[in-house]
């Protein structure tokens, strides 16, 4: 986001990769459920007013319509490069650490994994993962691009950051949404499942047509920390649900830690990501 963009209810963080540095220190390797605690009690007030503002309003009637507004894939056609190149107007301006552009962070990704000998779907996953943030280009709120996933018309499970903030949320007086199944079969699998809506969702719904299944787990559930870091709402879970889980974890590391400072080498890269795009996709997809 430019320095112009007003911190408003709308947009609590000063920019949206504040959201990616607290979930690095919150889910740091080796960090126990106290600290986890206590992280989240001293994380910066823009990252608490981020989750107030995010459990209070993803209500599952706000997701249902947020669904039907987006999943269509109505936004046009675009190239993954010109994706990409929408995604970079998100670059914040304002931030002396870093003078990365968002396809550089996207590379970083795919490049830690390319590294380690990753297949070629995977390092495409690490690339693409991110693209749905270019909802907040079509407006959305911040709250309502990134943040923790969980699932709607159901109770809330307190391995959520800052569970206490669905207090105010008005499906908590729902008597419904606040059983262990809500809306839901037992092990209905978590396809059946409206998570909140945000840029995992979207982007797994440009993507579903195009990729494997473990890539699209990746992409659905990479901010599903509830399920994937602390086991919550394995009721809701099928046993594909399950055996994709190995995938999420594996995917989770690269997504939180390979960002650094160094600038990949776009001119020597291309090629490859050339190639790798044209293995998978169109020259166009729709969003």
């Amino acid at each position: 986001m430019s320095t112009a963009t007003a911190i408003t209810e709308q947009n609590p963080l000063g920019d949206i990769d504040q959201w990616d540095e607290f979930l690095a220190g919150r889910y740091q390797e080796g960090k126990s459920e106290t600290e986890f605690r206590q992280y989240d009690a001293e994380a910066n007030p823009g990252v608490a007013e981020f989750y107030r503002l995010n459990h209070q309003y993803q209500t599952h009637e706000y997701v249902l319509g947020k669904e039907k507004e987006y999943f269509g894939l109505t936004r046009g056609k675009k190239t993954i490069w010109e994706a990409a190149e929408f995604l970079n107007t998100l670059v914040d301006d304002s931030d002396p650490d870093t003078d990365l552009t968002q396809i550089e962070h996207l590379l970083q990704t795919s490049e830690a994994m390319r590294r380690d000998k990753q297949p070629r779907w995977m390092i495409l996953t690490g690339f693409v993962h991110d693209l749905g943030k270019c909802l907040c280009l079509y407006g959305e709120p911040q709250w309502g691009v990134v943040g923790d996933t969980f699932p709607t018309g159901c109770a809330y499970s307190k391995d959520i950051v800052f569970p206490e903030y669905f207090a105010a949320n008005p499906d908590s007086k729902n008597p419904l949404y606040q059983t262990k199944y809500g809306i839901y079969e037992p092990n209905c699998g978590l396809d059946k499942v409206h998570m909140s809506f945000g840029h995992d969702g979207y982007i797994y719904e440009v993507m579903k047509n195009y990729l494997p299944i473990e890539s699209l787990y990746m992409l659905r559930y990479h901010s599903f920390y509830s399920w994937h870091r602390h086991g919550a709402y394995d009721h809701l879970c099928n046993e594909q649900d399950r055996e994709m889980l190995q995938w999420v974890n594996k995917f989770n590391p690269y997504d939180l830690y390979s960002k650094g400072h160094t600038k990949p080498n776009m001119a020597e890269l291309k090629p490859y990501y050339d190639e790798l795009f044209a293995e998978f996709f169109p020259e166009k997809i729709d969003w």
